[in-house]
């Protein structure tokens, strides 16, 4: 019985690895390829079969070559920008809204929520038109404001903060009350803090899908000096002929900035989803 019962744990435990191989193949396996061809010289076949991942001829100079085609630092700064924009608008909008939503009691409340958390099923590809009109009539068209104003502020960072206002003890802002504190107060003195780690778990998303959007700065960009960088990097893409070893190296660059800024903040990002709403 006692060896049955080992056999079923070993069984279990190597089904649970091929499944966290198998995951780790699909994550990490392209952005393994991708760096393989990127180094990958004119010696080297892209097309061969089977694929190889370690370059006969490595070389770096498809980075070069991008640097050379495109103004990458000029293209990072507008995306700066942008993704700056974009963080600053869903810590402080999505914050408030957290707060109102989780922490409140007003009439109607039940539907706002519902209708916020609605619009996460809804396509940009079915309100980009509509926004692209907003923004033409408000004449704000090919300006880097245009890129970031429809994600100043997301449902789902709207969802992470009522659920981390929610789990805040209502003990904290009922002795702050018999203190004499206001609404702001209560808010600003007594919730805010509680929550900094989620506000940087907010602050991550919003960076992250800022900085790798495409769709939208194509439409809303025409001008190329208002580029973003994963806008401008489709410029390594001719129309009759590409090389996938440029492609790849310019994609790498344009990752570069986002694995910084990850790893500067990656303590809080983990502090901020394991803790919750209260503190410590």
């Amino acid at each position: 019985m006692a060896a049955l019962h080992r056999k079923r744990i070993t069984v279990g435990k190597v089904l649970q690895y091929l499944v966290l191989l198998l995951v780790f193949l699909l994550l990490v396996g392209p952005f393994v390829w991708e760096i393989s061809l990127s180094l990958k010289g004119s010696g080297d076949n892209v097309y061969a079969v089977p694929p190889y991942l370690v370059p006969k001829t490595p070389t770096l100079d498809n980075y070069k070559r991008v640097f050379d085609q495109v103004p990458v630092f000029h293209y990072m700064l507008n995306s700066l920008i942008v993704a700056c924009i974009s963080i600053v608008g869903n810590i402080a909008l999505s914050t408030m809204a957290g707060y109102a939503l989780g922490r409140l009691k007003w009439r109607g409340r039940g539907f706002v929520f519902a209708l916020f958390m609605g619009t996460m099923v809804i396509p940009l590809e079915g309100v980009m038109i509509s926004q692209f009109l907003i923004i033409k009539g408000m004449g704000l068209q090919n300006t880097l404001l245009a890129c970031a104003l429809p994600g100043l502020v997301g449902a789902i960072n709207i969802l992470l903060m009522t659920n981390a206002f929610k789990s805040i003890p209502m003990e904290l802002e009922e002795a702050a009350m018999v203190d004499g504190a206001n609404l702001w107060q209560r808010f600003w003195r007594i919730c805010v803090p509680q929550v900094k780690g989620t506000m940087t778990v907010v602050g991550i998303f919003a960076f992250v899908g800022a900085w790798n959007d495409f769709l939208w700065p194509l439409i809303a960009i025409s001008d190329e000096k208002n580029y973003t960088l994963t806008l401008g990097m489709n410029r390594l893409k001719g129309m009759f002929i590409q090389d996938p070893r440029l492609i790849a190296a310019g994609a790498l660059v344009s990752l570069i900035p986002i694995i910084i800024f990850f790893c500067c903040f990656q303590r809080y990002f983990f502090r901020g989803l394991e803790q919750g709403g209260l503190k410590g």
